[in-house]
């Protein structure tokens, strides 16, 4: 993978979004789409919502760790049961220190017993890699497969009918993967390797039915041309990172770095169910534990505005003058059509309260809830 002018990182499919114009943003070291001329975030966030969209996420980390008892070491590690799935399945879990704090939140695909695929946030990589091969046993290895792979993710309701047209598999559960070989020859304006192997992972950040597809970055360029070309049918557009923001917020799906950090526990961030609780080791499993049975003294929280005003990371909210919390994500939903935020609240702020957010010089009312924001369509099928 290049760099780009500003020393950021590039995706190999950088030259298909320029070629796109798209407009550019740094997002955790990377060069990324943040939106494309003609669409913009609200059409792009209204095309997942309705029909299709495709997102280069390949900025996304990519570990492989193998050798026997891969698994099982990857289990002693994080926080979520890996026993839980077999073969083919994927699991939702996290990587703490030992005082609870979040690492990374990321997504564990279990090949087999010896071989485990780890996507962790872009910036957080190089830590979930140290931390790993610093703890692995003889026998077993961590690889960062970074600038190996690229991710493209197919998301929305007609992701389906896409993948199919694209001669690819469709239609597996949610949280599972399948292997595949896409053929690219014969299809126009296609360039690249007459095969390709895909793997077709059910899985997504928007909480539409989608797929992440992971491939070699030297394939990248042609598996996007074939998804675009299949997808052309079905209203498929390309979307950037402010669309995937907006849908993630809508779902109430944290980011690192806002939402959970090395400062923010799972116990905190309501994260307890990717928490296999009765496992004899995780990192951190002590210290949550302990803030478990205690109970956290605040808690993430959703917030919907009673009035026009748009959270943003950062503001303060009040109960008259004495701050009670800290809006960690916050922007305008495209679907709700009101303002909408994740915030970290004391503990003792119950559903259903309406809280004050400063806005600026003013103040605004906002009802505390519980997230998601709108019906998800992510395991439907």
């Amino acid at each position: 993978m290049d760099a780009s002018a500003d020393g950021l990182r590039t995706s190999p499919l950088h030259a298909e979004h320029e070629r796109l114009r798209a407009r550019f943003a740094g997002f955790g070291g990377w060069s990324m789409p943040l939106e494309y001329a003609g669409g913009g975030v609200l059409a792009e966030h209204a095309a997942v919502r309705g029909q299709v969209g495709v997102f280069d996420v390949s900025h996304l980390g990519k570990v492989r760790v193998t050798g026997p008892g891969a698994a099982a070491f990857v289990n002693d590690c994080l926080t979520n049961d890996l026993d839980r799935i077999g073969a083919g399945q994927a699991q939702y879990t996290l990587l703490c220190t030992e005082e609870g704090g979040v690492v990374d939140d990321l997504i564990a695909y279990r090949y087999g017993d010896d071989d485990v695929f780890l996507v962790p946030n872009a910036s957080n990589a190089p830590a979930v890699v140290a931390v790993l091969a610093g703890a692995a046993p003889a026998g077993v290895e961590v690889r960062d497969q970074h600038a190996e792979l690229a991710v493209v993710a197919v998301q929305g309701p007609r992701s389906d009918e896409v993948l199919s047209a694209a001669g690819l598999p469709a239609g597996h559960p949610y949280m599972s993967f399948v292997t595949a070989e896409l053929d690219t020859a014969g299809l126009d304006d296609v360039q690249g390797p007459a095969g390709v192997r895909v793997s077709v992972c059910r899985t997504g950040y928007t909480g539409e039915r989608g797929y992440e597809l992971v491939v070699p970055a030297e394939a990248a360029v042609a598996v996007w041309r074939a998804v675009l070309a299949a997808g052309e049918p079905y209203g498929i557009q390309p979307a950037g990172l402010g669309a995937r923001d907006t849908l993630r917020t809508e779902m109430g799906y944290p980011l690192h770095g806002q939402d959970i950090s090395l400062d923010v526990t799972p116990v905190q961030a309501g994260l307890g169910w990717a928490v296999g609780w009765q496992k004899p080791r995780f990192r951190g499993r002590e210290a949550l534990l302990a803030e478990k049975q205690a109970g956290p003294a605040r808690r993430l929280r959703g917030l919907r505005a009673r009035g026009r005003g748009i959270p943003r990371p950062g503001m303060v909210l009040v109960d008259g003058d004495r701050p009670i919390g800290t809006v960690t994500s916050g922007t305008f939903s495209p679907t709700l059509r009101t303002g909408i935020a994740l915030a970290l609240v004391e503990a003792g702020v119950p559903l259903g309260a309406e809280v004050e957010v400063q806005v600026r010089s003013r103040r605004e009312v906002f009802e505390v809830v519980r997230p998601p924001f709108v019906q998800p369509g992510v395991r439907e099928g």
